[in-house]
């Protein structure tokens, strides 16, 4: 179930990547200065940064780690 809503959210992520809702003008402006569509990816940024922490800590393939430190121990050995 955690790797399904991890998929998801990846594909989400993915879809709202494709943002072409701000493409023809910079207004309006956030906190005055910001054009909104650097602030959509500035946002989108640190939500990419949350789900890629997410996908490390939930989804990471520890068995393939653990076959990897068991051939180089081998390996090293004499």
């Amino acid at each position: 179930m955690k790797n399904t809503l991890l998929g998801l959210a990846t594909l989400a992520l993915y879809l709202l990547h494709q943002d072409v809702w701000f493409w023809r003008s910079a207004r309006p402006f956030l906190l005055g200065f910001l054009p909104v569509g650097l602030a959509y990816h500035a946002l989108y940024c640190l939500l990419a940064s949350l789900l890629m922490l997410l996908l490390v800590r939930h989804a990471w393939p520890t068995q393939l780690e653990r076959e990897a430190d068991t051939r180089d121990e081998q390996h090293r050995r004499p």
